[in-house]
């Protein structure tokens, strides 16, 4: 069991209060995930934004918000914002996923013109991996950089399900450069160019992560956006994601469990003598201690993903136990009369396609159970 020390209980408490405002947009931005100008200068989006920015890169004023340093401390954090909505969450502008890979493999000028771009608090960040055959597979990926004779390159293909896609002012965009696998890449790209072609996509969960299509025809891409090219060839771009995939399976098995947590609680408010209420309760409350161990040991070896999988696993599949649960315990009308209610159990549908189905994970499971990680 994982004990919270000063430092983590402080972050636990603070996310907790910021996690009402998220809550209280919700259903807004689930209506019009377009309609975002009233929530962009909220207090708890600069939280989320500058606690994931690097104290070298933020703004003067917000250079003393401390940071959520280790993975355990960003879950922590993640788990009581995620019990206000995870849609809410993944809504504001912020580093998110391209971040993680940025601060991985990015030079210092790099580092400094990609959160440069989110100075504002206005500019989304956009990580462009999956694609419509290929999903999160990264070996099976064509999307392609070809030299453009004058030290840079010319992007092509396409990426499906891209969170903030259509309206991202900066990203990190993988392709090949060749056919091995040491030949995928990423590039930092500073939005608008000449031959990116996005469109948001109609989704039933998780609207405010605004998942979207993009085409490239042609992209230019200056030489200098070429994410590693100071680290060796082994630790470019597909080591990169793996280790970047690690952190986002942890954060959507804290999304699974802060939701499930928030149904629980809904729940307990409404129908106090709900059938099943205690276990429910107590299973969510196992699921987070589970997320916050595999936090701990990918501080340890953030190589390794054999928790994190273990956790996406099991915290989904509790989510949408929870979900189905929730709308009996609430009767017949219970979904219809109360719709933050409803949502999330649109929501949570959505957790288990992104970084991998179960089967997927049960896959990672299996292979890192042989290697022997399962007795770390």
């Amino acid at each position: 069991m994982i004990e919270l020390d000063a430092r983590l209980r402080a972050i636990r408490d603070t996310h907790r209060e910021a996690a009402a405002d998220l809550r209280a947009r919700a259903l807004a931005i689930d209506t019009d995930p377009d309609a975002m100008a009233e929530h962009l200068d909220s207090p708890t989006y600069a939280l989320i934004r500058e606690s994931s920015i690097p104290a070298a890169h933020r703004a003067p004023d917000a250079a003393a918000r401390p940071d959520r340093g280790t993975c355990l401390e960003s879950i922590v954090g993640l788990v009581e914002l995620f019990q206000g909505d995870v849609a809410t969450l993944l809504a504001c502008p912020s580093p998110a996923l391209a971040g993680v890979f940025v601060e991985l493999l990015g030079d210092e000028e790099q580092k400094a013109r990609f959160y440069g771009r989110l100075a504002d608090g206005q500019t989304w960040s956009c990580f462009a991996m999956s694609e419509e055959a290929a999903g999160n597979d990264a070996t099976a990926m064509t999307s392609r950089l070809t030299p453009d004779g004058a030290g840079g390159w010319l992007l092509h293909g396409a990426k499906r399900y891209i969170g903030h896609g259509a309206r991202a002012g900066v990203g990190v965009v993988f392709a090949r450069t060749g056919r091995s696998a040491l030949s995928i890449r990423a590039v930092l790209v500073e939005l608008p160019l000449p031959g990116w072609h996005a469109e948001r996509l109609e989704m039933v969960g998780l609207r405010g992560a605004y998942l979207s299509e993009l085409r490239f025809d042609g992209v230019p891409i200056p030489g200098d956006a070429l994410l590693g090219q100071h680290l060796p060839v082994t630790r470019r771009g597909i080591w990169g994601a793996m280790t970047t995939f690690h952190n986002m399976r942890m954060q959507l098995a804290a999304a699974a469990v802060g939701t499930s947590l928030a149904m629980a609680e809904y729940v307990a408010e409404h129908r106090k003598t709900a059938a099943g209420l205690p276990l429910v309760l107590a299973r969510a409350e196992a699921a987070r201690q589970l997320v916050y161990q595999a936090a701990a040991q990918l501080d340890v070896t953030p190589e390794r993903g054999y928790l994190s999988s273990v956790a996406k696993l099991g915290a989904t599949r509790l989510a949408t136990d929870i979900a189905r649960w929730a709308g009996a315990a609430l009767g017949p009308a219970g979904l219809v009369e109360h719709p933050l209610l409803e949502k999330w159990t649109r929501d949570v549908r959505a957790l288990e396609f992104m970084d991998g189905t179960s089967n997927i994970q049960r896959l990672h499971i299996a292979r890192g159970h042989q290697s022997g990680h399962a007795d770390d």
